[in-house]
This record gives C-alpha cells, structure tokens and sequence, in this order.
C-alpha cells in the first residue's frame, strides 16, 4: 500500500467494509485522544491544520491517478471534521464546572460530527455536492467539525448551567 492510500484512509481504516467513515471518525477520537495526553492542544490544533491541508493535496492526487471522486476508503477527512470537532469541545470543557465534562465533550463532540457528517445540512451539503477534489472532498467534513463542535459546546454549556 503506498504512502499516500495509507495517509488518505487512515492507517486502512477507510477500507472498513461496514461504515468506512464512521471507523475512521473513532480512530481519529481514539488517536487524538492519545495525542492530546503527550502534546498540547495549541500543537494539536495546529497538527489539525496541516493534516486539513496535506489531506486536501493528497485527495487530489488520489483521485486524478484513480478517475475517482470521494472514494468511500477516503477517511482524512473524517479525521480532520474529528479533530476540529474535539478541539471546540474539549477546549470548552475545560472551563465547564460539572463532574466528567471532558468526557461528555469527548462523546458529543464525536456524535455530533457524524450526525453533521451524515446529515450534511445546508452548506455542508452544498459544498457535498457541488466542489469537486480534495477540497470538496475536505470542505464538507471541515464545516461538519466546526457545526459539530459548536452543537457539542452549546450542550455543555446549557449542562453546565443546569447541573
């Protein structure tokens, strides 16, 4: 396997024959969780962005050399919507006063993403549907973590308010 279908399906985990997407969204949590014990969340942050953008890069690659266009076993970009989705909720969680917010945060923030992931509402389906490459492939799962965060941060809040 080349370097590059091991980066664009996640260590093989886009190659799942049973929900490929959602795999690849809980071994992006499950690394990223391992990650944020050993670095930073600004380093992971930044980690975030730079896979987004050599995901973009390496989608369009893939697909020119295959004549495809958002291959199911493509999962980077349910790693990136992932991991955009855990740094708005775990970032908030930190300042939450209730007991197991992180770990709250933690499991909203992935069933929120793939609720927005699946769902696709709007923009995000728009961008779907209608841009093409690695961007389109990105874009809808990079809008879907932002939605996803942003829904997993309201929740905690309004559970911080009321427990």
């Amino acid at each position: 396997m080349s370097l590059n279908r091991i980066f664009i399906t996640f260590f093989g985990s886009g190659l799942s024959p049973i929900a490929p997407g959602t795999v690849g969204s809980l071994l992006a949590l499950i690394i990223g969780l391992g990650l944020l014990q050993i670095i930073p969340m600004e380093t992971f942050f930044m980690l975030t962005i730079v896979t987004t953008i050599i995901g973009i890069f390496e989608v369009n690659r893939y697909e020119k050399a295959t004549d495809t266009h958002d291959d199911k076993s493509i999962v980077i970009d349910e790693v990136s919507g992932m991991w955009i989705a855990m740094i708005f909720a775990i970032s908030v969680s930190y300042s939450m006063s209730f007991n197991y917010a992180y770990e709250v945060a933690v499991i909203l923030s992935f069933i929120s993403f793939r609720l927005f992931d699946i769902w696709k509402p709007s923009t995000i389906g728009v961008i779907d549907r209608r841009v093409k490459g690695g961007l389109g492939v990105m874009g809808d799962d990079i809008l879907a973590g932002v939605a996803g965060g942003l829904l997993t941060d309201i929740i905690l809040i309004g559970l911080d308010k009321i427990l």
